[in-house]
Parts: C-alpha cells; structure tokens; sequence
C-alpha cells in the first residue's frame, strides 16, 4: 500500500515594492530597505519572484506609488504568478483599498508592518507575546477591514494562515468593527496583568540591589548568541530577523566579584511599526528599567551605522537614551583580515569589539561593562556604628570604598555606591 504524507504548505510567491521620495529623509537607501524588506520576506518563509523600487518626489494620493509604476507592477506580478506584492512601507488603508481593487482579488497587498506582524506571530512563544502581537495586528488591521479581512476568513488559524494573517484564529474571523474593539479592550487587560506581574519579578531583582544591564540592538546583531555566551543559556540564536521575542533574564558575574542582571530584548529595525512598540512596552519596560544599555552591533553589516541611529531613535521614544550605553560591535569573525578598531568611528566612552560566536573579546568586554556600571555609582561618605555590621558589609560588598577610618563611635566609610543602595545610606551621610 502507499504511504500517504502530508501535503507541505505551498510557499507564497512575493513581489516587493520600494520606493524613495525626495521628501523624505531615510536612514537606509531606498536598495538597502529593499534588501531588507527581502530579508524579512524570506524569515516570514516566501517565496520572492521579483522586485521593483521607484524614486518619485512624494506617495501618490491614491495608489501611492505612480500609475505608470502600478501598472508595470500589475505586469510583472501577473507574468511571474506572484501570490502576494509586498510594498517596503506602511500603507495607508485607502492606498491599499484602491491597489487591491487594481490587482484583483487573487493578489494580496500588503505592506512591511503586516510583513513584520506576520514575523512576530510565527515567532511569538510565550503567552506573553502572543497577546503583544495579536493585540498589534488587530489595532493595524481595524481600519483595514476590506476585502483583506475576508481573505482572513477563509485561514483555518494561526498554523495554516499565510503571509499577514497569522495570529488571531477563527474565534476572531465573523467579528464586525465593534468585536473587535471589544477583542482589543480584552486584550488591553490582560497585558495590564503581565505589566503588573513583570513589575512585580522586576521588584523582587532590585531588591537583590544587582545592576540591570539590557541588551538591545537591530534585529540579527547577534544579542541571544551573546547572552548565551555569557551564561550558557540556551536562547535561540538564529541567522534570521526576530528569532527571539520574549526577553531572558540571566545572572552573570563581572570582573571585581560583581554580579549583574542580564536582560536580551526584542530586536529593533528601521520603520518598526508603532503598533509593535506600543504592544511590547511590557516587554520594553525591562529596557526602561535598566542601569546600563549593552548596544550590540553587526560590525560586519554595510550600514552598520543606520542600524545604530535607527536604535538610538526607538530608545528616544522609550526615553532611555540618557542612560549609560556599551558600545558592543560583535561579528568580528566576518571582519576583513588586517581590520582595526580605528577603522570604526568612536560612538561613546563605551565600545568594545567582539565576536559572540567564537569568544573573541569577551574579556574585554566583561571589563568594559563594569566600567559602564561603576560609572553609575554615586559619591558617598557615610558613619555607622559598630553595630550596623549589614550596612557596612552591604557597602563594601555593592559599592567601592576609597577611605576607611575607625574611633571608639564607629566606621567612616567613603567611596561609591549603586544609585539604588543611596537610600539605604542617606541618613548616614555625612
């Protein structure tokens, strides 16, 4: 008899569609967003037939991109049988109401914050992040409701949906504008608890007095692979954007017998949608949360430096830029022979070169990142009697003590302590 296996799911076959208007500054050129925008196609597992970019002064009022260009792409998709055309920025809903009506009801249109949804609900593992991205999608979807929505209909769910209608299942499919909101509103509580539930793991580590130290960077920079290197655990690592979404909190020791909290976080890119910031702020919190920010960076990535402005500016949103931040450029491995430090422009007090994978670095690293953390301390001279034998081990222990004198009343400590430690010390002060 023939043994029957199951049918693999068809691949999506994805035309992409840049474009670069003249009012508009971009931190990537128009083909290195596109390069991009193929990059997540391909971890979202498509199949890219073909491209386009057009450079015009501004969007089209209706089709966003020109006519002309709307109808070279209605060309080439219909000749290469592409499923999907993805275009390299957010669309507004009346672009894509009027370019489905154009490509008929046999191509989807989609833009890149549905390709980056779509991403997050493959990748989505914790109950946590399945609300993130649901909650996401459903408030990018909202003003969307067309034909998309009925595509959305005929998916069987998070498994067998295709390319920007992962995520919610059937129990979402008949909801009107209404159902929907309420859906959101539901959606909105529950990650309320996880805030206060986080907030609360989060109080029980500052009571341990540890730095908080955050790992943030571009997607693919290689910061699970990093915090595996430091603690061994066993995050995955992957050559794909957004492997991980769900952070990971791990202990590791410093140099001087300190202890620190490490914290890897969801991974940032250019254009990230505003529907994924706001969903993830539970998640982004441990980044506002933290003492120092380890910014990790692909050394071996030819716009590197547009990667790191376009983290800066989504920690600007965040309002953590203040913070004290390493400079971590990992990936040294995939560097040029007879490369140089010097080559790299000097970004902050704080950089290091590395290679995650290999081990390359890392002891300078480790002492980089607790200079980082003792460049946070405050100035402290404090007195304690005798009898306060905690408080004086709790300051030698956390802080760094430059002066230790003795009499009958007690101890004069001075040095430096972590900001969370002054409180404790203040009425001591002198």
């Amino acid at each position: 008899m023939k043994t029957l296996h199951p049918t693999k799911q068809k691949q999506e076959r994805v035309f992409l569609v840049g474009s670069e208007f003249r009012d508009r500054i971009n931190l990537l050129p128009a083909e290195e967003s596109l390069e991009e925008l193929g990059r997540l196609a391909d971890t979202a597992g498509l199949d890219i037939v073909g491209a386009t970019l057009q450079r015009l002064n501004s969007p089209n009022s209706a089709t966003y991109i020109g006519t002309g260009k709307v109808e070279e792409v209605k060309i080439l998709v219909d000749e290469l049988q592409a499923d999907v055309i993805i275009f390299d920025d957010e669309l507004l809903p009346r672009h894509q109401r009027e370019l489905e009506k154009i490509f008929g009801e046999d191509v989807k249109v989609l833009d890149r914050t549905a390709l980056i949804l779509d991403i997050f609900a493959q990748h989505a593992q914790t109950r946590e992040g399945k609300l993130q991205v649901e909650l996401a999608q459903l408030e990018y979807r909202l003003p969307r409701l067309t034909r998309m929505w009925t595509h959305l209909a005929r998916q069987a769910g998070t498994g067998g949906a295709s390319v920007g209608l992962r995520g919610p299942g059937e129990t979402q499919l008949e909801m009107d504008r209404r159902e929907i909101g309420r859906r959101i509103a539901y959606l909105r509580r529950q990650l309320d608890n996880v805030r206060a539930h986080r907030a609360r793991h989060r109080h029980k580590r500052q009571q341990t007095e540890l730095q908080t130290i955050a790992i943030v960077g571009y997607t693919n920079a290689g910061k699970s692979t990093l915090l595996n290197r430091f603690s061994g655990a066993n995050v995955l690592s992957a050559d794909m954007l957004f492997a991980t979404l769900d952070p990971t909190t791990r202990r590791v020791s410093l140099p001087g017998g300190r202890d620190a909290l490490f914290t890897d976080t969801v991974g940032f890119i250019q254009k990230l949608p505003t529907q994924i910031v706001a969903a993830f702020r539970a998640t982004l919190e441990e980044v506002i949360e933290a003492n120092i920010l380890l910014h990790v960076i692909d050394a071996t990535h030819p716009q590197f430096n547009a990667q790191i402005e376009s983290v800066i500016d989504t920690l600007a949103e965040l309002e953590v830029e203040h913070l004290p931040m390493v400079y971590c450029f990992n990936k040294i491995d995939g560097l040029p022979e007879g490369w140089s430090p010097d080559d790299f422009e000097t970004y902050g007090r704080f950089q290091v070169f590395i290679s995650a994978k290999t081990g390359e670095g890392m002891k300078a690293l480790y002492q980089t990142l607790a200079e980082a953390v003792e460049s946070t301390f405050v100035d402290m001279t404090i007195e304690l009697s005798y009898e306060q034998g905690k408080l004086l081990s709790l300051f030698r222990e956390r802080g760094l003590v430059t002066a230790e004198n003795y009499d009958e009343h007690g101890v004069r400590l001075a040095g430096r302590v972590p900001p969370r430690l002054v409180s404790y010390f203040e009425k001591y002060r002198i």
